[in-house]
């Protein structure tokens, strides 16, 4: 990290350097060998009383108080990544959207607010009586994806998510990304101010679609369909109830493929997958395999026979996403691959509007 000029450290940081992204060397007043300087690459979200607020591209804040600083700069967005293809941020996420439709939506200027629910029943009471409660399909389509202003003052904005989400008997989420030029880091530096908390994060990831497609499937059954049946839904495990909603944001998308590897005497299937087509992109989800039968490269060869339909279609790149944690499918991408382009995170706000 090079920060001198003519052998000179110097902090060239402003409060008005708000929103770029930028290096800066701090001390941290540990006098071992080696650690008393620390380095934060990320954009400033924040400065404050003297005290700067960055977010780096995990989407982790580090906060930097300004006496501390020995050298601070603002520095060009991270570059393009050589391998797979190229992809600003605006347009992934709006492809990403597209393939995860809500059954619901509303725009608020550059936000879509956005649900994904069914009534079930709860319990039953006495005389009769059934207390119902809705239920929500996954964040990505229960939340605000803000992609420009709400064309409101930001407090006034969240207000109005929170009814909305109230009124439909959900807890109110936004979506921020992070980690890429023109990510969302300011607006969740707003959000935490304001005590919404990050519950759930990702990565996405993209990568040339051709090499997954040339993959060997290793002779596997993989039946492709335009619809999620009865047998590909026993195998999904990401939805409590399975119903209409979940069937809708399953089947939303430009161009929908659903993989199925049938299992043993018509049982549920040993492996599933989803793809959905659009324009240059491919975007993979929902890859399961039966643990029974994990190990035999099944997911493989799920995602190269979805890889080569897409092929067929005029589709050259790939994205998916990758939740925190879930290091056995990080490893399968590693090898096939695809890299991160930027993360995203789940903003709750615990306050309601009635409160």
């Amino acid at each position: 990290m090079e920060f001198t000029t003519g052998g000179q450290l110097e902090v060239r940081l402003t409060p008005d350097d708000v929103g770029k992204r930028v290096s800066v060397r701090r001390l941290t007043g540990d006098s071992a060998p080696g650690a008393r300087f620390a380095d934060a690459v990320g954009v400033l979200t924040s400065w404050d009383d003297g005290v700067l607020s960055i977010t780096r591209r995990s989407g982790e804040t580090v906060r930097v108080d300004a006496s501390s600083l020995v050298a601070a700069k603002v520095v060009p967005a991270a570059p393009a990544r050589r391998r797979g293809p190229a992809a600003n941020f605006p347009e992934l996420a709006r492809v990403m959207a597209r393939a995860w439709e809500p059954v619901e939506s509303e725009s608020m200027g550059g936000w879509t607010l956005r649900a994904a629910v069914q009534e079930v029943p709860r319990e039953a009471r006495p005389g009769g009586a059934v207390v119902g409660r809705r239920v929500g399909f996954t964040r990505r389509a229960n939340s605000v994806l803000p992609l420009g202003d709400p064309g409101l003052p930001l407090d006034e904005a969240l207000s109005y998510v929170r009814k909305w989400y109230e009124d439909r008997g959900l807890p109110p989420y936004v979506q921020v990304s992070t980690g890429a030029e023109g990510t969302q880091e300011v607006l969740g530096a707003e959000l935490a101010g304001r005590g919404w908390e990050s519950e759930v994060s990702a990565e996405v990831r993209i990568g040339a679609l051709a090499p997954v497609g040339d993959l060997e499937t290793g002779g596997a059954d993989v039946r492709l369909a335009r619809s999620a049946d009865a047998a590909w839904m026993s195998r999904y495990q990401r939805s409590e109830v399975p119903g209409a909603h979940v069937v809708k944001v399953l089947e939303s998308g430009p161009s929908v493929w659903f993989a199925t590897v049938p299992g043993e005497d018509g049982g549920r299937p040993a492996a599933i997958g989803r793809c959905v087509v659009d324009g240059r992109w491919a975007g993979f989800a929902a890859v399961e395999v039966d643990p029974a039968h994990r190990r035999r490269g099944l997911a493989t060869a799920v995602m190269a026979v979805l890889a080569r339909r897409a092929l067929d279609e005029g589709a050259s790149a790939a994205w998916l996403q990758v939740e925190d944690g879930n290091t056995g499918a990080r490893g399968l991408y590693d090898g096939m691959g695809f890299t991160v382009h930027h993360r995203y995170h789940h903003y709750r706000s615990a306050q309601t509007q009635s409160a």
